[in-house]
């Protein structure tokens, strides 16, 4: 099987109705990105941040997994799919995709700040007094601005081994997963699937100016069929 490596952001949760954090005034939410997605407005106001994560927790059990989704699932029996997201959401997940690799982190799990290696599956909202076996206070299993992406060497491995790239619903313009695209060989076709591209085809690169849900469903049908 040749390796299909997805590459995803924002553009493909938010056809489900999630929320994409950022607004045009760079607010999240409401609140400015240092306040809530970074060590410094964790430090300065723990209660705000895990507010702020619980409202996205919630928000999760209020959607489901769109066509874009289930299209990538459809992949997987004629290709070795490896996705690589952007998003915090379990959406491919729920849609049945097996090989995910998470560069932010999950809304569905928490760490503990003694150890971060210490991972838990949660579900439900995360307070002050929630602590590990440490009794260490847990915080949101999400990458902030400043902090390191535990998961990107295992995202470089995996794009170095891609025979086919696609990217669906993310700018590539946040990094470090707009480096990503530096690991695959001259000869790796690029597909770049954004209803606004803002980028210009290539030899390599082929753009296909849709919504995620679209632009799959016109990508699988060729792949599945040739």
């Amino acid at each position: 099987m040749k390796n299909m490596v997805i590459l995803t952001g924002a553009g493909i949760s938010a056809e489900s109705g999630i929320n994409t954090f950022r607004d045009s005034d760079g607010l999240w939410e409401g609140h400015d990105i240092m306040e809530v997605a970074s060590p410094v407005g964790w430090k300065k106001n723990p209660s705000l941040v895990l507010d702020f994560y619980n409202k996205r927790r919630q928000q999760l059990y209020t959607v489901k997994p769109n066509l874009a989704h289930y299209e990538l699932v459809k992949l997987e029996s004629k290709y070795n799919v490896s996705i690589i997201t952007q998003n915090v959401d379990n959406l491919h997940e729920r849609a049945g995709s097996k090989n995910i690799i998470h560069l932010h982190g999950e809304l569905l799990k928490v760490r503990s700040q003694f150890d971060q290696n210490i991972v838990l599956d949660w579900q439900k909202d995360l307070h002050i007094g929630d602590v590990c076996k440490h009794n260490s206070q847990l915080r949101p299993h999400i990458v902030w601005f400043g902090e390191e992406v535990p998961m990107l060497d295992l995202a470089i491995e995996v794009t170095q081994k891609a025979d086919i790239l696609i990217i669906i619903g993310t700018s590539m313009q946040v990094y470090p997963a707009a480096s990503l695209v530096q690991y695959i060989t001259p000869k790796t076709p690029i597909y770049f699937i954004d209803p606004n591209p803002n980028i210009s085809p290539s030899k390599q690169l082929t753009i296909i100016k849709e919504k995620a849900s679209l632009g799959m469903s016109q990508l699988v049908e060729q792949f599945l069929t040739s």
